[in-house]
């Protein structure tokens, strides 16, 4: 009896997660795992990205040039991380699916390796743990007027405008407070879904905290939230804002 439920209980994860997953159209991949130490290191996002195309997914890196329809609304896309679970004498990972709002969708079974090279461990790993991601046999399947549940903070757009999502209530996904960071030279430019560039920011020593370029003040990470705080004819603003990179 105890099999038979697990049973039960396996399968409909399965297909509950596949039904979820097959919701959205497409896989956005960084172009660095926080793993590795340089882009790409071990070709650990290129493989990534090939086995999500192989099995049926439309993948981009997370520096491609992206389709105008995403490119407007980053919800569509989940973004996969590969995550790394090694002991001394083994390589183990597993895939991560999180949406726009960092929410995670799906998780795959742990690949396995005891390859000693590390390029080979971390594909044999990889390869490994998206058997789950097969298993899925994934469709796009787009689900009319989709909403999306957010467990967001208070936050305030750039209009001064109060952004309240409750926690688990639903938000439509065209949210004003949410920005995704593109490269430039020492930094990212900030855009919302219009699209049209929010901030520029600039690097320092601390990855938690950017210069706001063009601006006093700088953009800070309090939390799980961006906060950008700068003065305006000499008054004080504070703003909060989530940022996928």
């Amino acid at each position: 009896m105890k099999k038979l439920t697990l049973l039960f209980l396996l399968t409909t994860f399965s297909i509950s997660a596949q039904q979820s997953v097959n919701s959205y159209k497409y896989i956005v991949v960084p172009k660095q795992f926080s793993f590795v130490k340089s882009v790409d290191k071990y070709q650990t996002s290129s493989l990534t990205k090939f086995l999500f195309n192989k099995y049926g997914f439309t993948a981009f890196m997370s520096d491609d040039e992206l389709p105008s329809d995403l490119f407007a609304n980053r919800c569509l896309a989940l973004t996969a991380e590969v995550e790394d679970e090694s002991g001394m004498f083994s390589t183990k990972n597993k895939i991560v699916l999180k949406d726009c709002f960092n929410k995670i969708v799906f998780t795959s079974k742990v690949g396995f390796s005891k390859e000693k090279d590390y390029k080979k461990a971390y594909h044999e790993a990889i390869r490994d743990a998206f058997k789950s991601v097969k298993a899925l046999s994934y469709k796009y399947t787009p689900v009319k007027n989709q909403k999306v549940s957010s467990q967001a903070p208070v936050a305030i757009s750039k209009h001064n405008e109060k952004v309240i999502p409750k926690e688990e209530t639903e938000v439509n996904t065209d949210a004003t407070n949410v920005l995704y960071a593109q490269s430039i030279k020492n930094g990212y430019q900030l855009v919302n879904t219009k699209p049209s560039v929010v901030f520029q920011v600039l690097k320092t020593s601390n990855p938690n905290v950017f210069i706001l370029n063009n601006k006093k003040g700088l953009l800070l990470k309090k939390g799980s939230v961006w906060v950008a705080e700068y003065y305006s004819d000499n008054v004080f603003t504070s703003e909060m804002y989530t940022i996928k990179f």
